[in-house]
């Protein structure tokens, strides 16, 4: 496959094989189908989209994807492996599912280390490339563009150059468009990449594209991928988010904008790149693997400041502390405010909230977090806490509902379970409510009786609902007397917020936050 010219890298993704093997992830066939439909929104040029026959879910994956997927950027790729030792390939089941499988690209992976050949296949080397040959010729011969992984390369490469040569030269002479160096175990370094990707580029000539296949047990899978790249090779495979088992894959959520953004390569079309973070982010979800928040580029701290100083100067020069504009990657700056938190950073926040604060109200802010924070409280983490403090010391008074009281029994049966009751005194205006409710455990039977009060009143709350409680004890040496922290996570189906509790008392720190929780839902929803 010939490129559209020197700069351009071509983007394999392999999220939905590769990344599936990470520990602790698991996608349907429908999160499949989703998430290649994002990652052919982005503009990655294949998707892998698993080994068909291999198990149920990637048979009905292929099946479904040849009627439901309808990529406009996206090549889709089935993925295998050659014949088996001393096999035929037209009776081989691996080769018979991929050609089956129906997608106009496979790639196939192939030992290129001596040892494993002779070694796991327990064969010869002259079958390990005939094996190769073979396979490749049988693919392309049923229509298929055939890129081959080159398994163990760089380890074959240093116990054995001549063996992992001809193992290219085999693929190539029989037609595979791309070949793929692949460091399996990640035990590569950039030096090494870059000198053995130059040696097969200036051996092997123009007849393939060269392209990098990394892991990351020693951290350097972005950086042995971009060696490679400034080597000659012209087509990148990795997963989004890094996803992969051990350590993970290389993360095309790093390697992309680094590529393009910094060195200047074609990887996207230049309007996709925004969509970067969206993505990385719908794929985190789908997944229920939380995105790390100080990932380059994506992250949500990534462009996040929180010291004083770099505040100051991001307020008078933005691009003091930000390496790139955020926005073309589809994140953006925010600012984190904490007992660090100086004057600047105080103001801006204020200006991004929409807020009035003069000289004292932000002398009040700032003590107030020094106070707070030094007693338990954890503002970066506790978004809307954060507001409702600045809004309190701006002058605004919090009218919604007054609570005169909270009361939480619980009971042991006979049968050994236990009911937790919530009694709630609230005033709304010059009305007093008191509403007793159950729950399964204290803070469900505490909202559930607010809400029992307010909602009649405020029907909009309806649509507010909590989706996370997190605890953490502060000072465990003091046993059960520990500070604890509460954190409620909450949104109303457009936004969503975090709200902190602190106490010695587990009930009044998730009261604290719980109650904080609903006012600040009762300010951003709409009846």
């Amino acid at each position: 496959m010939s490129t559209k010219n020197e700069n351009f890298v071509e983007v394999f993704d392999t999220t939905l094989r590769d990344g599936m093997q990470v520990e602790g992830v698991s996608a349907t066939v429908e999160d499949k189908l989703r998430i290649a439909e994002q990652l052919d929104y982005l503009g990655v040029h294949f998707i892998e989209g698993g080994w068909p026959g291999a198990n149920p879910k990637d048979i009905e994956f292929f099946t479904r994807a040849r009627s439901e997927l309808k990529l406009a950027n996206s090549v889709l790729v089935a993925f295998g492996s050659t014949r088996r030792p001393r096999g035929k390939v037209d009776d081989d089941d691996t080769l018979r599912n991929l050609v089956e499988a129906q997608t106009p690209a496979v790639c196939i992976v192939a030992k290129c280390w001596d040892y494993h050949v002779e070694h796991a296949l327990q064969t010869t080397l002259e079958e390990g490339i005939a094996m190769v040959a073979d396979s490749v010729e049988f693919l392309k011969g049923n229509g298929k563009r055939v890129l081959v992984d080159m398994e163990h390369f760089f380890d074959g490469f240093k116990n054995n150059q001549e063996f992992s040569l001809r193992v290219l030269e085999a693929a190539v002479m029989k037609g595979a468009t791309h070949l793929v160096l692949c460091d399996t175990n990640g035990g590569s370094l950039p030096s090494e990449v870059g000198e053995i990707v130059a040696a097969v580029r200036k051996h092997i000539g123009g007849d393939a594209t060269l392209g990098i296949h990394c892991h990351d047990d020693t951290g350097c899978a972005v950086a042995n991928s971009m060696a490679a790249v400034q080597s000659g090779v012209r087509h990148v495979q990795g997963t989004l988010n890094g996803l992969g088992e051990r350590t993970g894959n290389a993360n095309l959520t790093t390697i992309i904008p680094n590529l393009q953004l910094k060195l200047g390569y074609e990887c996207l079309p230049p309007a996709n790149m925004q969509r970067l973070t969206s993505v990385s982010n719908f794929v985190a979800e789908v997944l229920n693997r939380p995105l790390n928040p100080q990932a380059p580029y994506v992250g949500s701290s990534a462009f996040a400041h929180k010291a004083g100083l770099h505040v100051s100067a991001i307020a008078r020069a933005k691009d003091a502390y930000e390496h790139i504009v955020p926005e073309l990657v589809g994140n953006g700056t925010r600012f984190v405010v904490s007992e660090m938190a100086g004057r600047a950073t105080i103001q801006m926040k204020a200006d991004e909230l929409g807020l009035k604060m003069d000289g004292p109200a932000v002398n009040q802010v700032i003590d107030d977090l020094k106070r707070l924070e030094h007693e338990g409280y954890h503002f970066e983490a506790a978004d809307a806490s954060l507001e409702l403090l600045m809004r309190h010391a701006a002058g605004w008074k919090q009218e919604f509902f007054n609570v005169e009281s909270m009361r939480v029994i619980t009971d042991e049966a006979a049968d050994g379970t236990f009911t937790t009751e919530a009694t709630v005194k609230v005033w709304l205006g010059d009305e007093r409510f008191v509403r007793t409710s159950e729950g399964n455990g204290p803070v469900n039977a505490i909202d559930t009786a607010l809400r029992g009060s307010l909602l009649e009143h405020f029907p909009q709350l309806s649509k507010v609902h909590l989706t996370d409680y997190k605890v953490r004890i502060l000072d465990g040496a003091t046993a059960t007397g520990a500070i604890t922290r509460v954190l409620i996570d909450a949104t109303n189906g457009e936004r969503s917020w975090t709200t902190i509790g602190v106490s010695a008392n587990i009930i009044q720190a998730s009261w604290q936050a719980l109650e904080e929780s609903l006012v600040y839902g009762l300010l951003h929803t709409s009846a």
